[in-house]
């Protein structure tokens, strides 16, 4: 009898709770046990998952971020069975570290982080970090456009090691601006946190007013920023670290509107001279013998260009996850006139750059 007595006052409970799950307890139900921490199965304040134990590396300050000036955007190469080509890509990394890259992107959009399962994009974070962690600071995206799964990819990356988030907000199922701001407020805690504006593909901006509210949160280091000039000058005015996200306007973002330097894409292929273009001062000749190389790499969205460019230096194997396909035969013998017209020595790789065929490509679909 008692014990039927106390399933139907659970069941009430259940039913009169508006939210569906069970209510915390009274805060003042709470017991201290034999250890230090309150003990409390169920708490009103989110606790984040995260250690305070000293980590075999220094710990990144947000500072140690703003003062990046060239964040690669990496590639992810690939063998032909799916799986991650992780010497390829060993060879991608040090290479950034070579031609003069500070950080690197891991599983972004040119790593193509939102083809990955959740267990490959954390796996790679974790093997950037232990690899090369000492050496450049890797940025994990560990975004979502569900706040659930952002949160989670967040406090596996930072236990994995990375140095800081790139969040982008949430798209398709686009939110308000309260649920924007609510939702970069989530994921701000566990970390050094950039957040990513690129309306092209969430198909919403992300508005100054968003940024402008989480600009006061010692987690927020900044935001790269795909809308152009003038935002990048709206963020610079107001004392806001901001990365250019647009490799053809990186060179006057940085120089003319104050930004930070850029996240790039066209450093996969010649990190040492997009290193000059953010540490030289004004270099109007450079920018003018790059821009041929960074408009042909976003022909087509992007990472199809720099997948086709690295397989054709013999970088990475000529493997393309669907729904990418390799460049059309003629961007790929424009790439290697290209290569020629800025010097194959720029570029990395040894091997010459060579037009493949169409069957001398893979699609897969893993």
């Amino acid at each position: 009898m008692a014990h039927q007595m106390f399933l139907g006052t659970l069941r009430a409970n259940v039913l009169t709770n508006p939210t569906g799950c069970r209510a915390a307890p009274p805060r003042s139900s709470a017991r201290i046990g034999r250890g230090k921490f309150p003990v409390a199965a169920i708490s009103d304040d989110y606790l984040p998952m995260r250690s305070t134990e000293a980590k075999n590396r220094c710990r990144t300050s947000k500072s140690d971020i703003t003062s990046l000036r060239l964040i690669t955007a990496v590639k992810t190469p690939y063998l032909p069975d799916g799986r991650f080509d992780l010497e390829a890509y060993d060879y991608l990394i040090n290479m950034q570290i070579e031609g003069g890259a500070e950080g690197a992107i891991v599983g972004g959009t040119t790593g193509e982080g939102h083809l990955m399962s959740w267990d490959e994009h954390i796996m790679l974070i974790g093997h950037t970090v232990n690899c090369f962690g000492t050496r450049i600071k890797v940025i994990g995206n560990t975004g979502s456009n569900s706040t659930g799964e952002a949160v989670h990819a967040t406090e596996q990356g930072f236990a994995v090691g990375m140095h800081a988030a790139l969040h982008i907000n949430p798209y398709y199922g686009k939110t308000s601006t309260e649920g924007m701001v609510a939702h970069f407020k989530a994921v701000l805690p566990m970390g050094p946190t950039i957040i990513y504006n690129v309306p092209s593909r969430t198909g919403q901006d992300i508005l100054p007013p968003v940024i402008e509210a989480l600009s006061g949160h010692p987690n927020m280091v900044g935001v790269k920023e795909c809308v152009g000039h003038e935002r990048v000058k709206c963020y610079t005015d107001k004392g806001i670290s901001v990365w250019s996200g647009n490799d053809d306007e990186c060179h006057d973002s940085r120089w003319k509107y104050g930004a930070t330097g850029v996240v790039s894409v066209t450093s996969n292929l010649v990190p040492g001279l997009v290193r000059s273009l953010m540490y030289e001062g004004e270099n109007a000749t450079l920018r003018e013998k790059l821009l041929p190389l960074i408009k042909w790499l976003f022909c087509e969205p992007n990472p199809i260009p720099v997948d086709t460019a690295l397989a054709q230096l013999g970088v990475a194997r000529p493997v393309l996850r669907l729904p990418y396909k390799a460049l059309p035969l003629e961007k790929r013998v424009e790439f290697v006139r290209i290569v020629e017209a800025i010097g194959r020595e720029h570029f990395i790789g040894k091997r010459e750059a060579r037009v493949l065929d169409d069957e001398d490509f893979i699609s897969i679909c893993r």
